[in-house]
């Protein structure tokens, strides 16, 4: 297949697209940095004035829509805000109106999303049927990202929101800053505690949309998390376990508060979402439990 990725020089779209290639794939990575250049791989610039990419992606198989600056780039300022919400927006658009253009449309758009569509709970488990959606600033972003996704199912597309938990790896994503008090020996229960964390492995991530992809009984949302979440306490306690450091220095949710802000929410605040679009078609999670993906990671 010939698949396009939005997003792909990123943490989950390096490892996705070392994997499709592994498969046999031909991948077509849409970037605004000129330099970048990996073997074997087409880059197509876009999102920049003049860029015309509808006019080099003819006879595409897929798309996969990653693309949206990180929610860990600092305080969620307003500026950061609107930067988090329109990165996502205007990506999204320009992958439908690219589709528009195209003589022949592609089979399926796997487009990025979160479980932070979910309220926040200590009690409540979310599937992909729960209609329960949070009003933050991030349930509201989510909604809206997904909103305009779903634009692509009136060309014909067929449309899978991936739905991410905290995504965990080895150099990038949530891990490192997790890892770093417990190399400091300052680790320690953050907040209550009692808060969910809907991890999953990166490698699973990949292999998750690379089974959407080519699944065609996939479509609409579909939660992207380890099927064994945790609560934040015993994510720390298993990274002391593994690392071999104490457990001991609780920090306060107020500290987490002052420190970050609204952006707190990621860390003092979640949601137990199972995979239940995944497991339903009979997707093997390589890493289900959080001690052997630590393992692997560490």
């Amino acid at each position: 297949m010939k698949i396009v990725i939005a997003g792909g020089t990123g943490f989950v779209g390096k490892v996705l697209s070392r994997l499709l290639q592994e498969n046999g794939h031909e991948i077509i990575i849409l970037t605004r940095n000129k330099t970048v250049k990996e073997k074997d791989i087409q880059y197509v610039q876009w999102l920049q004035q003049g860029a015309r990419p509808e006019q080099l992606l003819d006879t595409v198989d897929a798309f996969v829509n990653l693309a949206g600056i990180s929610l860990n780039n600092g305080r969620w300022t307003k500026k950061q805000k609107k930067a988090i919400y329109t990165s996502r927006m205007d990506a999204t658009l320009e992958i439908v109106r690219i589709m528009e253009h195209l003589s022949a449309k592609p089979k399926v758009l796997i487009n990025a999303s979160a479980v932070g569509i979910y309220p926040t709970s200590s009690t409540a488990t979310y599937t992909e049927d729960s209609m329960d959606y949070a009003t933050d600033f991030l349930g509201t972003t989510v909604q809206d990202w997904e909103r305009q996704a779903k634009r692509a199912e009136k060309l014909g597309v067929r449309v899978a929101l991936a739905r991410f938990g905290v995504i965990l790896g080895r150099d990038q994503g949530a891990l490192p800053s997790m890892l770093l008090p417990y190399k400091m020996h300052i680790g320690g229960t953050i907040g209550s505690g009692e808060q969910w964390l809907s991890w999953v492995h990166v490698e699973d991530v990949a292999r998750a949309i690379y089974f959407a992809i080519t699944n065609e009984n996939i479509k609409g949302p579909f939660n992207i998390t380890a099927p064994h979440a945790v609560r934040m306490k015993d994510f720390g306690k298993s990274i002391a376990m593994i690392m071999g450091r104490s457990h001991w220095m609780p920090v306060p949710s107020i500290a987490m508060r002052l420190a970050l802000g609204e952006q707190s929410i990621l860390v003092l605040e979640g949601q137990h979402v199972l995979p239940a679009v995944l497991e339903k078609h009979h997707f093997t999670f390589h890493f289900p439990h959080l001690k052997e993906a630590l393992y692997d990671l560490y």
